[in-house]
This record gives structure tokens, C-alpha cells and sequence, in this order.
């Protein structure tokens, strides 16, 4: 071919190919930024950038300033590695991502470990402090409210659908106690547990449903407020949410994780950065913990409404 158009006609149709494969890979690029995240290729020997991702227990302002420090931790631990936290907008959002393997290792609510598996996923640890892991129903001091069927005809806050502690376990809370919670009142999603909460509080619902853990934090940050609700009800404890690493993840970076969480609680830096959650320890685990939400899943899916398929 040069033969034919000469040393400067192959040359300016080199620099043509070139300027070509440029603008095809930059368009590559921002196909895929706008897509979500890339990561970082990893060798076999695990460096690179993972992304460590926390379901919406809180909003990504307070999320980033309860788990960073945790972040920070293993990146200080684990060389060679770079490990990045990753917020969700809300449940929906970090649904979507962890069932499409966008996160390397991720701490979901019990519901989503369970489906995670699904997807490729496996357990290695877990949030320790099963008993503290229960729905609750707050209801404002002045509302009124005495029991369940007061919440007739009324609205009622949650996080998100498939927030199991503060949304399916109240529900079913609920239903156990003579309510049909499809018929009988107006179910909110809003999106996170400081939502749920502050809704009950400003008076657009008659009670929020969250977990205790962010009621725990509400408490201590906010007392003014806190002190106008009340707990009205807890549901029975299930078990605590679960951490779990992709299975193309090199194992021996998962098991360094899962004992870098195992061993947080030995150490004074650790137990500041648990305090934070608030939690007493994370635990090492694996998926057989996680069929006890089995059972619970099948009796809400039969009683109380059908679950979406993950």
C-alpha cells in the first residue's frame, strides 16, 4: 500500500488511524462513565482500586462520615490496594448496582445478602450485635396513638421497599397485629432512615418506621427532637447485615478484609471507628447465616405482599 500513495500518504493515513482509534477509546471512556464507575484492573495479585459499598443506612453525607473512617482503616492496613467507599442515592439505586456486580465488596441489609448470592457474591463477615437488629415504630408524644388500629386511614414512613429491618419487618409487625397494611393505610418511601424519621417528626406521617440504630444515632444528635417521639413497637431481632465480596475478588484480599472487620473491635482506634455505626464488633460469617431470612422472607412474600424477583 505505501508502494502506491507514497511515504507522506502512508504517513498522513497512519496519523488519520491513529487520530480514528483516539476518538473511538475516548468515546469507549464516556460511554462507560456515563454507565457508573470503572475500576481499576486488578492483578491476580489483588492491586488495584476496589469499591467497598454501604447500603442507605443513612444519607451519602452521613454515610460517607460513619463508614470513612472504616474505609480509611483498611487502606492503611492492606498494601498495595486502594479501596474506595461508594454511596447510593437510595435503596433502588444500590439494588440495581450490587444485583449488576458493580461493587467489589459491599455491606448490604440481610434481604440484599440474600439475593446478592444470586449474583456472585459471597458472605465473609457481618455486623455483629444480632439483638439490636429490629424494626421500630416511632410515633410523635402528641399524636394520640395507643395501638395498631389507631394507624387506620393514617400514613406511615418507611426507608425503602426493601429495607428489611425498618420497612418488611415492621410491616409484617403490623399484619401480626390486625393491620392490613395494603388496605388499611398509606405506605411512604422516603428514601432513607433520617427521612422515615423526620417525617413522624414534622407531622406529614403518623408513624415512621427505621431500624435501631438510626433512631440510636437520631437520639444523640438530635435530643430535641427525639424527645417529642416515642418508640411505640419492636418487632422480634433478626440477624445483622452481612459483608460480602464479589467472586472474581482475590481471596486472599477477602480474607484479609474479613479479618481486618473480625479484629476491629481489639484496638482502640477500632472501637472509635465502631462507635460511629453505632456497633460492638463486625464477625466473620459465610452464606449458611443468611438462610434464616429465608424463612422470613417466604412467610411476608405469603401474608403480607409479594416480593419483587431479584
Amino acid at each position: 500500500m505505501m508502494s502506491r500513495m507514497g511515504w507522506k500518504g502512508w504517513m498522513q493515513w497512519a496519523g488519520l488511524s491513529v487520530l480514528l482509534i483516539g476518538l473511538l477509546a475516548c468515546t469507549r471512556d464516556d460511554a462507560a462513565d456515563e454507565a457508573g464507575p470503572r475500576f481499576a484492573a486488578k492483578s491476580p495479585e489483588g492491586r488495584g482500586e476496589y469499591v467497598f459499598a454501604i447500603h442507605p443506612l443513612h444519607n451519602p453525607t452521613r454515610l460517607f462520615e460513619v463508614y470513612g473512617p472504616l474505609i480509611d482503616h483498611l487502606n492503611r492496613n492492606i498494601p498495595d490496594v486502594t479501596f474506595r467507599l461508594e454511596a447510593s442515592r437510595n435503596y433502588e439505586e444500590f439494588d440495581k448496582k450490587l444485583y449488576a456486580r458493580r461493587f467489589d465488596f459491599a455491606l448490604p441489609n440481610p434481604y440484599q445478602t440474600l439475593n446478592s448470592l444470586k449474583h456472585g457474591y459471597h458472605v465473609i463477615a457481618k455486623m455483629g450485635d444480632d439483638r439490636k437488629f429490629t424494626g421500630i415504630i416511632l410515633v410523635r408524644r402528641d399524636s394520640g396513638i395507643r395501638k395498631v388500629s389507631d394507624l387506620k386511614g393514617k400514613k406511615v414512613s418507611y426507608p425503602a421497599r426493601t429495607a428489611l429491618a425498618a420497612t418488611m419487618m415492621p410491616q409484617y409487625y403490623l399484619h401480626t397485629h390486625g393491620l392490613d397494611v395494603n388496605r388499611d393505610i398509606e405506605n411512604l418511601y422516603v428514601g432513607s432512615q433520617e427521612s422515615s424519621i423526620m417525617n413522624v417528626y414534622l407531622g406529614n406521617v403518623a408513624a415512621a418506621a427505621t431500624w435501631s440504630l438510626p433512631w440510636e444515632a437520631f437520639q444523640k444528635e438530635q435530643p430535641d427532637k427525639a424527645r417529642e417521639l416515642e418508640l411505640k413497637w419492636e418487632t422480634a431481632p433478626l440477624i445483622n447485615n452481612g459483608v460480602v465480596v464479589r467472586d472474581d475478588v482475590p481471596d486472599e484480599l477477602a480474607r484479609q478484609v474479613a479479618k481486618l472487620l473480625d479484629t476491629l473491635h481489639t484496638s482502640a482506634e477500632g472501637r472509635a471507628i465502631l462507635a460511629r455505626m453505632p456497633l460492638s464488633r463486625f464477625e466473620l460469617a459465610n452464606d449458611a447465616r443468611y438462610r434464616v431470612i429465608k424463612d422470613f422472607l417466604f412467610k411476608f412474600d405469603k401474608d403480607v405482599h409479594p416480593l419483587d424477583k431479584q
